[in-house]
């Protein structure tokens, strides 16, 4: 669990920085209890929200870049955007296996 949280909170975090010019927010939060959950949320201040790229043809899968919400969608047990003042914030949720 902690190296697919180091890796989705990593692709979100570069997500905002990348795509925004204010900077980012990036709060965790451990919900304790039987079947903890992690919970990951990136602020930005740009309210467009993330598309994921389609990755369609053999060439495409050389880039280096734009894979990083299909990691999301892929690995994280929820993921979402939710509207914030005048920008957003991408979360995702990872459960612990073991519960």
């Amino acid at each position: 669990m902690v190296d697919t949280a180091e890796l989705l909170t990593s692709e979100l975090v570069t997500n905002a920085l990348q795509h925004t010019t204010g900077g980012a927010v990036l709060v965790a939060t451990l919900s304790p209890g039987p079947g903890p959950r992690l919970r990951v949320e990136v602020q930005d201040s740009v309210a467009r929200r993330p598309r994921a790229r389609v990755v369609a043809l053999p060439e495409d899968h050389q880039g280096t870049s734009g894979r990083g919400l299909f990691l999301v969608e892929t690995l994280a047990d929820a993921w979402g955007v939710t509207a914030w003042d005048s920008g957003k914030v991408v979360w995702f949720e990872l459960s612990d296996p073991r519960k």
